[in-house]
């Protein structure tokens, strides 16, 4: 359910569960987690998904075993957070509640027409994970982030993109051509010239 397409120095990670809407378990995180700690010497990685939705979050019946609060989500979107090369979260669709994380933690990210972004934490009852809150705020304002994580709102892609949280709309079968656009300049670049960028941005 999670495929790593290597490419030289150019990773594609694709959740592939379209018929349980990219709903994430245990397992599935942590072969993502897996794949973001081990790929500290490629130089752009991609995450991706299939279907019309990138991810529900976590899968309904792990969620309610714990899985909801889980340190996992966490570990691996401090794992994509701390990659030195340039990383693209190309969504075909609606992301919502723990799958916001690794998201946020992209250095950008594009999305279809028909995305849509929501973190029902609130209605919920539990927290977001630590550092998505403070990832959220810093790209929409703190304002804007209440409205998701407190008020509840749904964001239309075009919000989205007005508000800073998606940096570009792009039709479905134009997305994966357009995010590796987006690492042309970094694959042909040295690593370490990459991790000094994104350092002092």
């Amino acid at each position: 359910m999670i495929h790593c397409d290597k490419q030289g120095d150019l990773w594609t990670v694709t959740i592939d569960r379209p018929d349980k809407a990219g709903a994430l378990t245990r397992d599935m995180l942590l072969e993502l987690t897996e794949i973001a700690e081990t790929a500290t010497a490629c130089k752009a990685l991609i995450l991706t998904g299939t279907g019309r939705v990138f991810s529900a979050g976590a899968d309904l019946q792990e969620a309610h075993a714990g899985l909801a609060t889980d340190a996992v989500w966490e570990r691996l979107s401090s794992a994509v957070a701390a990659l030195p090369g340039l990383t693209i979260a190309a969504l075909n669709g609606t992301v919502a509640g723990g799958a916001f994380g690794m998201v946020l933690a992209c250095d950008l990210r594009i999305c279809v027409p028909e995305a849509r972004f929501f973190y029902p934490v609130m209605k919920l009852g539990f927290l977001p994970q630590p550092s998505d809150p403070f990832r959220l705020a810093a790209l929409v304002g703190p304002a804007r982030a209440k409205m998701i994580l407190m008020a509840g709102q749904k964001v239309g892609a075009n919000a989205a993109h007005n508000w800073g949280l998606v940096d570009q709309i792009v039709p479905a079968d134009e997305l994966i051509d357009a995010a590796q656009a987006l690492t042309h300049d970094a694959v042909t670049a040295d690593l370490s010239h990459i991790g000094a960028i994104k350092q002092m941005i």
